[in-house]
This record gives structure tokens, sequence and C-alpha cells, in this order.
């Protein structure tokens, strides 16, 4: 699925960048292939515009920020959030033709990143229920470009049958290649999926999962939203403890994703610091890397595919092949799309 040639994926919300490195001034951002400026208003808040400045067609994210609004570097032509020009220094009178614009898009802050949706949204930003639980503390994990696709990294998330053999190394169990199954229930923006996954507890990872026995269990409590966006709820037991992971891969282009990772623990810094937590999946997340840039990115989406039918296990992947495939129907599947899944 080529995800800049799908126009329904502009009508969802994706995670772009962390609003902290947007403190520093305007950043830029490639979304579905469209060059985004990012920057803070007066008020703090994230704003988002086309990256081209309607004069000369300079990169609006060279300029800097000023008084809330943003300022081209070329000549100082200086924008609203809104996208309108409010501002020409060459023009002594002060006017600015009504013609003076650039394309401005929905932009919202959100557990610390600055959320985009291209166009109108279909449905909300998710809600990360952790983040306003008592208990919990936010850790941003990382935020990153992987050579991927944004579905080749969704069903990896649900695909419990890699553990055994890409992470064999840090808790896979690899004369355990069939995990348990997946009990799924649909909704309407996407679908749970709960299962048990038995893994090695090394003694790195004693106060990750909580527990100093040889292996633990997964108690995993995931989710999926449309189009890319997940949560690996994970406890860990018999320790009780809560490691909870969300993603949000959103597509760059048709052969990369920017990936945001946010983790959620019910536990103290004493018991388990996040620079501590940071490093510990650091070496699982770079084996999930490796692995996905060595795929084909374009994943199609014919369900009749048997090389993406040969497990039991891949129900998840199959769920989202199929609920993707009836989102693109509603809204008008692409030309492009029909030519990529009958190839």
């Amino acid at each position: 699925m080529l995800v800049t040639r799908q126009p329904v994926l502009r009508r969802f919300w994706y995670a772009t960048l962390p609003l902290h490195q947007l403190e520093q001034g305007p950043r830029s951002f490639r979304l579905l292939g469209v060059p985004l400026v990012l920057w803070l208003d007066s008020l703090g808040r994230p704003a988002a515009l086309r990256d081209r400045c309607c004069h000369r067609t300079a990169r609006l994210s060279k300029g800097f920020v000023e008084n809330g609004h943003i300022v081209c570097g070329y000549h100082g032509w200086t924008y609203d959030t809104c996208g309108r020009c409010v501002r020409i220094p060459q023009n002594e009178l002060g006017a600015v033709p009504d013609s003076a614009r650039v394309d401005a898009f929905a932009c919202e802050a959100r557990y610390g990143y600055a959320w985009v949706a291209l166009e109108q949204p279909l449905a909300p930003i998710p809600e990360f229920e952790e983040d306003s639980r008592p208990g919990f503390r936010r850790i941003l994990q990382f935020h990153e470009t992987w050579a991927t696709s944004p579905l080749r990294f969704m069903e990896n998330a649900f695909d419990n049958s890699h553990f055994s053999f890409v992470h064999r190394s840090n808790f896979g169990i690899q004369e355990q290649p069939r995990p348990s199954p997946y009990d799924i229930r649909e909704s309407g923006d996407g679908f749970s999926a709960h299962t048990v996954v038995r893994i090695r507890n090394p003694e790195s990872s004693h106060r990750v999962t909580g527990s100093a026995e040889p292996y633990t269990e997964r108690q995993l409590h995931n989710r999926w939203w449309l189009p890319f966006v997940r949560r690996f709820g994970c406890v860990y037991a018999p320790s009780g403890r809560h490691h909870i992971i969300y993603n949000c891969a959103t597509p760059i282009d048709d052969e990369h994703i920017s990936l945001a990772q946010w983790l959620y623990r019910d536990d103290t810094e004493d018991d388990c610091s996040a620079v501590e937590l940071i490093a510990w999946d650091r070496p699982i997340v770079d084996e999930d890397r490796d692995i996905l840039e060595a795929t084909d990115p374009d994943a199609a989406l014919d369900l009749q595919r048997r090389t993406e039918q040969h497990m039991a296990s891949d129900r998840p992947g199959l769920l989202m092949r199929k609920r993707l495939l009836a989102l693109l129907r509603e809204h008008g599947e692409s030309e492009s799309h029909r030519q990529t899944s009958a190839g």
C-alpha cells in the first residue's frame, strides 16, 4: 500500500515532533509526502503550515519565530497560524494581498507531541488511558525515522511469533515459536487483542519485569487504532508490574515512517529509572528495526495472498489489512492501490 496515494489517510491524526524540539524554533517535517513547518505560537501551542513561502517558495522552516508568527528567512514575509501573510516588510504601505497565504493544517498538542491532520479528521487522537491515571509516569522513549511502512510496523507489533527469532538474544524462547492465540474484539476504530506469552527473564531484565525468576509471563492487553497507532499493554506476572507502550507510526512517504514511542510505568524511578528502561529497550527496538528495514515496505492489502496467511497467530495482521481495505473502499480506493494489490 503506497500511503501517499491513499487520500483517506490524510484524514487521521499523526504524531509528528516532540513539543520540546519546537521550543528552539521552527522545524521541518514531512507527512504523507507533504512538507510541513511546525512551531510554537505565542501561547506555546503547536502550529503547522506547508513548508513553502508563497513569495519565492523558500522553506519557512529556514526562518524564525517572532511574536508567535513564522517569519520567512528569505525576505521576512510573516505568517500567522492560519497561513495568512500578516506582514510584507518591503511594502511601505503595510498592505498585504488576500492571496498571500500558505496552506494551514490542524495541529494539536497531546502526550508531549504535536499531532497533525492534513484534512478534516475522521476520528479523534487516540486516548492513552494511562496518561491521566494516577500512579503512572510517562516516558518519551524515542522519536526516529525507520525505512519501512506503517503497516509493516503495525503487523510486527502484534506478531508474537517473531519473538522467538528476532529477539532470541533477549527475551525470546526459540524453542517456543508458536505463541498463545489472541482473543480479538473489534471496535469501530480498530480492535483489542488479548493473550499471554511466556518469555525469558535474564538478570538484565529483573528490574524491568519486577521479578528474579528465569521466566515470566506477559499478560498482553493490546490495542490497534486505525490507521497506525498501537498500544502494547503488558502486565508482567507474577510481579503485576505494568509496562505500557504506545506507538504512532507516522508515514513520512511511501518508504519511511517517523516512529514515536511512549512508555507508561506504574512504578517509580527508584524501582527502575527512565534511563535504565530506555537503555534496556534499545537493543530490542534495534532488532525490530533491523528486520523491518529488510522487508518490502509496499505491503499489499490483497487478502488472497497465501504468503500472508501462513500462521494462525497472524490474525491481527489479517484483520488490519481487512479493516484498511474496507476504509480505502469506503472513502474511494485509489487506482494505484488497485494496481498494487493485483500485483
